[in-house]
């Protein structure tokens, strides 16, 4: 490989800080928020569903962001550094202030801040990393993430046990790990916005009528993406509460949500980089999709430890390259130029997906039973897989283009 150019080093070495930071925030939202909700403050099934639907709200306002900020001529990494001191804000009341309300608002409003600076960083990767090596850079950082995910989420699953008045500390990290975001990102070499159609902050749905891969890609991805979100939240729901048997501890809660998926991401996720540099987009896709298919099938009706352990490590997986591939796909069909709008109108329905599937995941599951509303989740799944099946082979080039712009067959529509 080559050398890394100024800005790729700068930004590298920025996102690997950052990276420990975003590690200890995915526990928040995989787990520990979850639990302090259920365990300490009883909350029924809206309260749950508000702070699992908070990133996805943060993702439907993205539009709205990505138009403010440009209109205001912030750069890329000026806007994600406030959305995340903001969020820090939020985290910090609920220390202060251990009400339910304050942590639906204030912990909503950190997980909401966090998801919205999607676009944005999506950006500092496009303009700061050459197409090349983008995926195996992000895949680094992510190997940190993991990391210091694994090992909070065991520590604070054990200081929980030993202390079961103690969750304040954990909110308080998840505000410090907020602003130590805030910094690092601020400090990335700028990544100006561009504006050039106006304020409407719906202009870039546009493309989704113009490009047919980018309109095909997001079909597959809202059912895939729906199946996926509406068993996620049910995890935690699945191992505490009594009804369904389990009422796990929360260390073995937090091995089979947090630790065990992680230490398989660990593993996998540098190779899932580097075949993103080199892989069909597509073809990679559908390897991941099948990944969480049978996960969600393994883990919610598989019975027992081995099916949790199974579904538990089949998603990790699975999520070593999704994560990848939800950060950079735009990347391999957006003009450079225009990175940010498509990234915006992906985040805004990954958004909306969300914020359905975080309530109808518990409805579904007090009503149909876990196991139909898994092999439903799996039925979408499988679905999304067979579109871009017919799609790959509609366009079997594209998206493969390796310096930002699409090949002839992505623009048709």
């Amino acid at each position: 490989m080559e050398p890394l150019t100024e800005r790729e080093a700068a930004t590298y070495r920025l996102e690997r800080i950052r990276a420990v930071a975003a590690g200890i925030l995915e526990t928040a939202q995989v787990t520990f928020l979850l639990l302090i909700a259920h365990r300490w403050f009883h909350a029924g099934p809206a309260e749950k569903g508000m702070l699992q639907g908070a990133s996805s709200a943060g993702l439907l306002l993205t539009p709205v962001l990505v138009t403010m900020a440009a209109t205001l001529r912030w750069n890329a990494e000026r806007a994600a550094g406030r959305l995340f001191t903001l969020g820090a804000a939020g985290l910090l009341a609920t220390v202060l202030f251990p009400t339910l309300p304050v942590l639906v608002a204030g912990a909503g409003l950190g997980v909401l801040c966090t998801a919205a600076t999607a676009p944005f960083l999506a950006s500092i990767y496009s303009r700061n990393y050459h197409a090349g090596r983008r995926g195996d850079l992000f895949s680094r950082t992510i190997v940190v993430r993991i990391v210091a995910s694994v090992l909070f989420a065991w520590l604070a699953g054990l200081w929980l046990e030993a202390r079961p008045d103690g969750f304040r500390w954990i909110l308080g990290f998840y505000a410090a790990a907020l602003a130590l975001n805030a910094w690092c990102v601020s400090r990335c070499p700028p990544v100006p916005l561009e504006q050039e159609d106006g304020r409407n902050p719906l202009r870039a749905f546009r493309y989704v009528r113009t490009d047919r891969v980018f309109r095909w890609t997001l079909i597959s991805w809202m059912l895939m993406g729906f199946g996926n979100l509406i068993m996620f939240p049910l995890r935690v729901e699945y191992l505490s509460n009594h009804r369904y048997g389990l009422h796990l501890s929360p260390s073995e809660i937090a091995l089979l949500t947090s630790v065990a998926p992680n230490a398989a991401r660990l593993l996998f996720t540098r190779m899932w980089g580097r075949l993103f540099d080199r892989m069909n987009f597509f073809t990679l896709r559908i390897i991941l999709n099948t990944g969480f298919m049978l996960g969600i099938l393994s883990f919610f009706t598989g019975g027992g430890q081995a099916g949790l352990w199974a579904g538990a490590v089949l998603f990790g997986v699975s999520n070593a390259g999704a994560d990848l591939a939800w950060s950079l796909w735009v990347t391999k069909v957006a003009p450079p130029n225009r990175v940010t709008d498509y990234m915006a109108v992906h985040t805004f329905l990954t958004g909306f997906r969300g914020v359905i599937a975080a309530f109808a995941a518990f409805q579904c599951a007090v009503r149909f039973g876990i196991g139909p509303t898994a092999a439903g989740a799996a039925g979408l799944i499988l679905l999304a897989s067979l579109l871009l099946i017919r799609e790959k082979r509609r366009a079997p080039e594209t998206p493969v283009a390796q310096d930002g712009s699409k090949a002839s067959a992505s623009s048709s529509s």
